[in-house]
């Protein structure tokens, strides 16, 4: 007879490098094919802000969101496409190593479970305040990525202590940072965005704790695989309808 051994089956939730890798390879994939399914094709060019940019008809179709889209089309589901589109090279590369650099700190104090929730409905939130601020189109993960510093915002401010200030001051920078850069001349930047998304965060973070005030227990865990199935099944909607737009199907 042969021995089977019972092996316990892991997920992205209890690792959290396996987590951010995940969220970072569906951003990736996101922006790979939105550039395949640009019409005018893929163009490289000089100027690093535009380089390797997916043309406007592949966004759309790919769930790019605003007021654009929404009002007229009723496409409020793109309020979560939108969070993995990117409009070129550069736009991707920042987010990215912005996500890879706060990500881990967050899992770490709220949890890989809050940190879905923080993540995800912060995107939404920073959508949603640019939707009603009259942003007619707006793509990429820096909502997001600006709710996970709202959300180490709240924690510093909650935590206290030489830790909380510590953190307080950096994160600082890093607000700092986007103040700059959505003023700076010549760079298209949804500040209606950024600003929801880290007020996303910092209400998030309130409603939903840290693991030093409460545990994750299992309404978290459910609110978390709800919205990772819910995400996955508008995503791939999305893709799938691209596509066969693209073939003429």
């Amino acid at each position: 007879m042969t021995k089977i051994q019972n092996q316990n089956v892991k997920t992205g939730f209890d690792d959290p490098l396996r987590l951010v890798n995940i969220i970072i390879y569906i951003n990736v994939g996101m922006y790979l094919l939105s550039l395949l399914l640009s019409a005018r094709g893929i163009g490289i060019g000089w100027n690093p802000l535009t380089a390797l940019s997916p043309d406007f008809w592949s966004l759309r179709n790919l769930g790019a969101t605003g007021v654009g889209f929404i009002e007229p089309y009723h496409r409020w589901w793109t309020l979560i496409s939108a969070n993995y589109l990117h409009g070129s090279l550069l736009h991707i590369f920042f987010n990215m190593i912005a996500l890879r650099r706060l990500a881990p700190f967050v899992i770490r104090e709220f949890g890989a479970f809050r940190f879905i929730l923080i993540y995800s409905m912060g995107g939404e939130i920073g959508f949603w305040v640019s939707y009603m601020a009259g942003v007619t189109f707006t793509i990429g993960a820096s909502a997001s990525v600006c709710a996970l510093i709202g959300a180490i915002l709240y924690f510093s401010i909650s935590r206290g202590g030489a830790y909380g200030k510590a953190l307080y001051r950096q994160v600082s920078g890093w607000l700092l940072g986007l103040v700059l850069i959505g003023i700076m001349p010549g760079i298209n930047v949804n500040n209606w965005g950024h600003g929801g998304g880290i007020l996303g965060g910092l209400l998030l973070g309130f409603l939903l704790g840290y693991n030093e005030k409460r545990p994750e227990t299992f309404p978290y865990r459910l609110l978390a695989y709800i919205m990772v199935i819910f995400t996955g099944f508008i995503l791939g909607g999305v893709v799938t309808g691209a596509v066969l737009k693209r073939i003429g199907i």
